[in-house]
């Protein structure tokens, strides 16, 4: 996330903000290097916390300032976690790949955001439109089989794949 000064932003008529940061900023950064282990990710989840909850504009009372914060923050790792091993996965498959033919790093990029956007779509999808993908793209699996594991028939298989097929074409094509 771009760094984004706190104080200056709080000095834009954002009182309640300004509020929960010296409240909870010190709280926060400590509770994340217990889990984290590291000082300067934590500093960094903790400072991406509040630059999250200032762009929802949208702030906690002060009962559950502290649980609404380390939601923010525990999702935010979790994305980077998530985010990482797509990534890793992504470097291992063009590994073997001859030097002509591996992405410049642009295209990298450009590609991690789309599986990014890819998997968030599929997290969103119902648990059965996911399987159905995921064994068909992944697995190499055709639809009878795959109606046989999800025990559906195979036209539910057809609709599942449309559902996901058209939502991947949505993140790659829409604008």
């Amino acid at each position: 996330m771009c760094a984004v000064s706190f104080m200056q932003a709080t000095t834009d008529g954002n009182a309640q903000l300004h509020r929960l940061y010296q409240d909870h900023h010190g709280w926060l950064q400590g509770w994340l290097r217990k889990r984290l282990g590291d000082r300067e990710h934590a500093a960094d989840v903790a400072q991406d916390t509040f630059l999250r909850l200032l762009l929802s504009g949208r702030f906690p009372g002060q009962q559950e300032s502290r649980s609404y914060l380390a939601q923010i923050a525990r999702n935010l790792v979790v994305d980077q976690w998530r985010r990482a091993r797509i990534e890793r996965a992504y470097l291992e498959s063009i590994a073997h790949l001859p030097e002509p033919q591996t992405p410049s790093l642009e295209s990298r990029a450009l590609i991690l955001e789309t599986l990014m956007q890819i998997d968030a779509m599929l997290d969103r999808m119902p648990d059965k439109v996911r399987q159905a993908f995921v064994m068909s793209q992944f697995e190499g699996l055709g639809y009878a089989q795959i109606a046989e594991r999800l025990e559906v028939s195979v036209s539910s298989v057809q609709k599942y794949m449309t559902r996901a097929i058209q939502a991947c074409y949505q993140v790659l094509y829409a604008e």
